[in-house]
């Protein structure tokens, strides 16, 4: 690993947190699809440059960011975007308190100015389904600038030289928009791909120790099946899910595995006929 990351995470890692930042630490566990993608993202983050993570859902862009959380021990807060996303969920709000007997007005700080106050991680999570007209109030928080002026109180602030930024995008979904070119050029971006067969073993293998290797080969076999029929364009990315397939092993501990793949992949999708297929090719694997 690159010294200037070793460094870094010294650096980080030198830091105290309180209990209740201490909880916003991500877990980690994230198992990168190959040999440079865990390293350039987190050379991107000790530069202190924002990163984006482009890929299908399903495919561990979140447990990425929260992998980067876990290896600097750095609270993570994270915004969840969506159409109804405003200017004052991302940056805070005004409420009224009493204070040594007044009724004063008050500013909450919302996730961007807290991780930037505060030198946490800030993750936004499918930044392409906020409107386009909600995000530039984040420009020069995402630039070479790295400070805000709050359009609330017009506080200036300027972040702590540990904040970072990580976003996610699933692309060409429904409801998703097209990212502005001015926004998306303050990043450097970062293809996730789902995870091969020997890394999705890996994956596996150390979430479930404990799980008889019937399960974990079967389990495989339908993962790579259903990997080929969305290459094929017969599924949804989303039945390729490494998370409907963590959850699907996990079900199947305890149930038989034909169910634990209806319930946990093929009832997640819309279509009809790609719900039978994924049963099909789940029967096929199950012996």
């Amino acid at each position: 690993m690159e010294a200037i990351i070793e460094e870094e995470r010294k650096e980080r890692l030198a830091r105290r947190y309180d209990e209740e930042e201490s909880l916003l630490v991500g877990t980690g566990g994230y198992v990168p699809p190959g040999p440079h993608l865990w390293e350039d993202v987190l050379t991107s983050v000790v530069i202190r440059r924002p990163v984006l993570l482009k890929g299908p859902t399903g495919s561990g862009k979140t447990k990425l960011a929260e992998s980067v959380s876990a290896f600097f021990a750095q609270p993570m807060h994270q915004v969840n975007c969506s159409v109804d996303l405003d200017a004052e969920a991302l940056l805070g709000f005004k409420t009224i308190i009493q204070q040594e007997g007044q009724t004063v007005i008050d500013f909450v700080d919302g996730p961007v100015i807290t991780a930037m106050k505060k030198g946490h991680i800030l993750y936004i999570d499918e930044i392409n389904m906020a409107k386009p007209e909600t995000l530039p109030i984040l420009h020069s928080v995402l630039d070479y600038r790295r400070m805000l002026t709050n359009p609330f109180t017009g506080e200036i602030i300027r972040a702590h030289p540990d904040f970072s930024v990580l976003a996610a995008i699933n692309e060409g979904y429904v409801g998703t928009v097209p990212m502005n070119e001015a926004l998306k050029n303050r990043f450097i971006a970062f293809q996730v791909p789902y995870l091969g067969t020997e890394e999705t073993r890996e994956l596996l293998e150390r979430e479930f120790p404990d799980a008889p290797e019937v399960l974990i080969d079967t389990m495989l076999g339908i993962s790579s099946d259903l990997r080929e029929q969305v290459r094929n364009g017969l599924l949804e990315d989303e039945a390729a899910s490494i998370r409907s397939l963590i959850d699907a092993t996990e079900l199947a501990l305890h149930i038989g595995m034909e169910r634990a793949v209806q319930y946990a992949i093929a009832e997640k999708l819309e279509d009809r006929g790609e719900r039978q297929l994924v049963q099909d090719l789940a029967r096929t694997r199950i012996r």
